[in-house]
């Protein structure tokens, strides 16, 4: 249900993009999801249609690209590329460390906008 919470949120960032621009009507928003965000894309764009009912968003798509997961390496500082499945047992493809940090894949962010 944290969805409602999210879109309601991508929403504010959009009117207020448009805000001042000369924006008669958003159609769609493009957005880049995090591959380990848990954000379900149906219940993202059913509650942006009921929660930008009479706003410039109305009837606004939400596009949303699925961003992969990037952690780095502890000991080489390398960044590379993992599977949601695989993130426990990621091992560095350069110096063969385990130990790494998330860089990437929790993140939402509202990338552009295609506008009237």
């Amino acid at each position: 249900m944290h969805e409602l919470q999210v879109t309601k949120r991508i929403l504010d960032i959009a009117l207020g993009h448009a805000e001042g621009h000369q924006v008669r009507r958003i159609a769609v928003i493009h957005l880049r999801i995090g591959a380990l965000s848990d954000l379900e894309d149906e219940w993202l764009q059913r509650y942006f249609d009921y929660l930008s009912r009479g706003t410039l968003a109305e009837k606004a798509r939400l596009a949303i690209e699925r961003m992969p997961i990037v952690v780095r390496c502890t000991s080489c500082s390398r960044s590379f590329e993992v599977e949601k499945e695989a993130l426990d047992a990621a091992v560095c493809p350069g110096c063969g460390g385990s130990r790494c940090q998330l860089v990437s894949g929790r993140e939402y962010v509202v990338a552009n906008m295609e506008v009237i």
